[in-house]
């Protein structure tokens, strides 16, 4: 199984990603060929989840979605924009796949 990070909705400007980009993650590795685009920033918010969501812990119990929603966490970048910052905040969706 790999996690894949889908970018889920962008509030404000983000000059990294788009709405609909994605991160594979197969374990401890980044899959860069099957990545659209990596943010430093955002790395810091899905590092905290990455390895527990890969292991398969149910979101739920982590608190990052609604029981109704349990095949997906979501994850929000650290940027918090307008008017703190010139920029946006990014919501990730990420899920277990299989290749």
């Amino acid at each position: 199984m790999m996690l894949e990070i889908e970018v889920y909705e962008i509030r404000g400007y983000c000059p990294v990603h788009r709405v609909g980009d994605k991160i594979l993650i197969d374990g401890p590795n980044l899959l860069l060929e099957k990545t659209d685009a990596v943010c430093i920033h955002a790395l810091s918010s899905l590092l905290h989840y990455v390895v527990a969501l890969d292991r398969g812990v149910d979101p739920v119990v982590l608190g990052l979605t609604r029981p109704e929603d349990r095949q997906h966490a979501y994850i929000q970048c650290v940027d918090p924009g307008e008017p703190y910052t010139h920029g946006g905040t990014v919501i990730f969706r990420c899920r277990r796949v299989s290749e």
